[in-house]
């Protein structure tokens, strides 16, 4: 069964894949893709999810931090 991450992963795959050949910039795609996420998630989520779910992803971009619940 093909999960959300393998369809998403092509995708995004796809369309760098199309920019790097049109000489449009990956962060200009990430940056309309993630315009897009925003959208669909608009459609049923609530603004303070969305944010709440955005801070939380914002917080956690280092994968050099220890956080709390891990153990050494």
């Amino acid at each position: 069964m093909t999960t959300a991450r393998e369809i998403a992963t092509r995708t995004m795959d796809a369309a760098l894949a199309e920019a790097e050949t049109a000489n449009v910039a990956a962060d200009a795609v990430a940056r309309v893709m993630l315009e897009k996420v925003l959208h669909i998630y608009k459609q049923t989520r609530s603004i303070e999810d969305i944010s709440s779910e955005l801070i939380s992803t914002a917080e956690n971009l280092d994968p050099d931090t220890d956080y709390a619940f891990m153990r050494p």
